[in-house]
């Protein structure tokens, strides 16, 4: 399956991602019943650099949340936090970087740009899932305050993913980051 180089560089990403993640929820604007934060972006980029192995990130992630590790939004952890209206963006960022993943293993940017959409929207309809049934508002209600305000900056999150993706496959391709491509 993997050679010890690819073992490697699949564990250092890992790693990587997974803090940033992490960095990425310390870095929040409350809001009400969701912050902004900037964990989607590195969710999306971990399956962009990493395809369908940004399952690994994302997971560790959730496990360290979940284990009392301070890696939620604003330095929160617990299982409440998951069972909370923020719950369901949380656990849609398993599927969510799988898919985006999925979609960046093709070579064509159309798919790429769905991925990235596809994967973002994955994460809201996780998001507006749980939040009408852990707070009991409704669909529209939830997509109201739960979606809706945070496509504009999802937007910028999704070009920035598509920019550096680029970028940094890029690089990748001629040898100077990693041999494997990913």
């Amino acid at each position: 399956m993997f050679q010890a180089p690819e073992r490697a560089l699949l564990l250092t990403e890992t790693a990587a991602f997974t803090g940033l993640i992490s960095l990425g929820s310390w870095i929040s604007i409350p809001f009400i019943p969701v912050p902004f934060t900037l964990q989607t972006l590195f969710v999306l980029l971990s399956g962009a650099l990493m395809k369908r192995y940004a399952v690994f990130p994302t997971t560790l992630y959730l496990l360290m949340g979940i284990l009392g590790i301070p890696v939620f939004h604003s330095g929160t952890a617990g299982l409440g936090i998951l069972l909370g209206p923020t719950g369901g963006y949380l656990l849609g960022f398993v599927p969510g970087a799988f898919i985006t993943g999925i979609f960046f293993e093709r070579p064509e940017r159309t798919a790429r740009v769905f991925g990235i959409i596809l994967g973002d929207g994955i994460i809201f309809l996780c998001g507006i899932l749980w939040l009408t049934i852990s707070t009991g508002i409704s669909l529209t209600t939830a997509f109201l305050i739960g979606v809706l305000p945070f496509i504009p900056g999802d937007v910028v999150k999704g070009y920035a993913v598509w920019l550096i993706g680029a970028r940094l496959e890029r690089v990748s391709r001629y040898g100077t980051v990693g041999e494997s491509g990913s």
